[in-house]
């Protein structure tokens, strides 16, 4: 052992010496630097610390968002009539000249029990309503909500809003998990979010990213759904968003509900990184108007108009009416409506919008949202630039039948509350099918009593209670006091008839 020591001795001390000397080097540089240019080296701060993120923290975080969420994000299943869906666009004369093999290969539907669609959505309340899409529901005679936990329950459609892609649904049961509305208006680009829905078919599923942009439109309610006057100002987001996701969650990291799931940017059909939610302030209003008087109340202010902050628009209307509009911030008034909120406050053709209250507009989606949100009968000031010179303008909003007071299911008309319009059929067409009677059905409303019996626009409606019908106004005035159940008989777009029925709403 001593002559072990002995050997090593000498590497022990020499390793003593360099280690004392490189000390004394570092020592000497931090203290002698005249001797010497050592700049490059950085001194000591005492306030510095590192930038990396407490990873445990977060982590935490995300762990109590999500057991906060997951329970009250729902599945929902949506079981359509084996002849519902919509009739691609094709001359109504095409229905009865059907080539035998395509009709017997277009019959072929999925069983009664197998549902055509699924989505998710989030308990809002412990008594069992549901905030959903539109998109979700649409076309759907029963719906089927399957909670986290496997119970399972027949949902009623308490109403929908295409323009928002919003929906309501309620379960009968209560002391359920739900989840918070949050200011929405409070979210800023780049804080963290948490998407919670059933993507795919594999349920509760949970995604974090961050929030990409606020306010964006991107034309989808208009072009793929059934609104007719859409309101777009989604959250946007990178928090994984597949199909099966709308009607989702999207929440923030203290578990609250900041928007609801409904749209992807994708050139593949599924997720590339943009998701799109509605704002929880915006579908919060829609469901508490449909709570409250059994359909969205909306203002409009009653212009047409045309968005500044998009090159091609610009071009495009420059060159149709030969102006020099330039690009920027802010809304151009290209018409007023008679006897419109706007007309009442002096907006003109030529102004440039560019605040709602205190929102700024800098796109339509600002302006969509801005008066969108709004009910009849709101005060908003708008500011406006006319010649260069700002002005403010107060605006009493209407409603599309220039209302300033809200409507309930009450004053609803026919067609609002079976939803659908019609148009006569011309006599050259029931001559040629040896037709009676007859209603090409137009605009028919996703979700709606017309829609539940399986009836899509350019169906031809024959029979309402057994009354032969030839008009719109006919349809009204066997229904326009009318209780109870209504029969319908119908044609499809294979040339088949039903007879179907539902309640009359209220």
């Amino acid at each position: 052992m001593k002559n072990t020591m002995k050997k090593l001795l000498p590497y022990v001390v020499v390793g003593v010496l360099s280690g004392a000397t490189t000390f004394g080097a570092i020592k000497y540089v931090s203290t002698e630097t005249g001797n010497g240019d050592f700049s490059y080296f950085t001194k000591t701060g005492d306030n510095a610390s590192f930038a990396s993120m407490n990873a445990v923290a977060m982590s935490d975080d995300f762990v109590k968002a999500s057991k906060m969420t997951v329970p009250a994000v729902v599945t929902i299943k949506n079981y359509q009539n084996r002849n519902a869906g919509r009739s691609s666009e094709q001359d109504i004369l095409d229905w009865f000249f059907r080539d035998q093999r395509r009709s017997q290969r277009q019959e072929q539907q999925r069983p009664d029990n197998m549902p055509s669609g699924m989505g998710s959505g989030v308990i809002i309340s412990p008594d069992g309503y549901i905030i959903s899409n539109n998109h979700v529901v649409a076309g759907a005679n029963k719906l089927e909500v399957v909670l986290n936990n496997k119970k399972s329950y027949i949902a009623t459609l308490v109403g929908t809003d295409p323009n928002t892609d919003i929906s309501l649904l309620k379960i009968e049961e209560k002391g359920l998990p739900y989840l918070n509305f949050a200011n929405s208006d409070n979210v800023q680009v780049g804080q963290w979010a948490i998407a919670v829905g059933n993507p795919l078919g594999l349920n509760s599923t949970v995604t974090a990213g961050i929030i990409s942009a606020t306010g964006r439109g991107i034309g989808i309610l208009g072009s793929q759904g059934d609104a007719t006057n859409p309101i777009e100002s989604f959250i946007q987001t990178d928090a994984a968003i597949n199909r099966g996701n709308s009607g989702g969650a999207l929440v923030n990291l203290n578990g609250d509900l900041i928007g609801i799931n409904s749209a992807i940017a994708s050139t593949s059909g599924y997720y590339q990184g943009y998701g799109f939610a509605v704002p929880s302030n915006l579908a919060r209003k829609i469901v508490e108007d449909i709570k409250k008087f059994g359909l969205v109340q909306r203002g409009f202010l009653g212009v047409s108009s045309l968005d500044l902050s998009n090159d091609q628009h610009i071009a495009a209307y420059n060159r149709e009416n030969k102006t020099n509009l330039k690009a920027g911030p802010g809304i151009y008034v290209t018409a007023v409506s008679d006897n419109s909120g706007a007309q009442d406050a002096g907006i003109r053709v030529g102004d440039i919008i560019t605040k709602v209250d205190n929102t700024n507009i800098s796109s339509f989606g600002d302006l969509s949202f801005a008066i969108g949100s709004k009910r009849p009968g709101d005060l908003v000031t708008v500011t406006y630039l006319r010649n260069g010179k700002e002005s403010n303008a107060r605006v009493t909003l209407k409603d599309l039948k220039g209302n300033t007071t809200a409507r309930t299911r009450a004053d609803l008309t026919v067609t609002e509350k079976i939803g659908a319009e019609f148009e006569p059929l011309s006599d050259r067409f029931k001559t040629d099918y040896g037709l009676t009677s007859g209603v090409v059905t137009k605009n028919v409303v996703s979700g709606g009593e017309m829609a539940r019996i399986g009836v899509v626009d350019n169906y031809i409606v024959i029979e309402v209670n057994g009354k032969p019908v030839n008009s719109q106004k006919e349809i009204e005035n066997i229904l326009k006091n009318h209780k109870g159940n209504v029969q319908i008989k119908f044609v499809d777009e294979f040339g088949r008839i039903y007879t179907k029925g539902f309640a009359m709403p209220n």
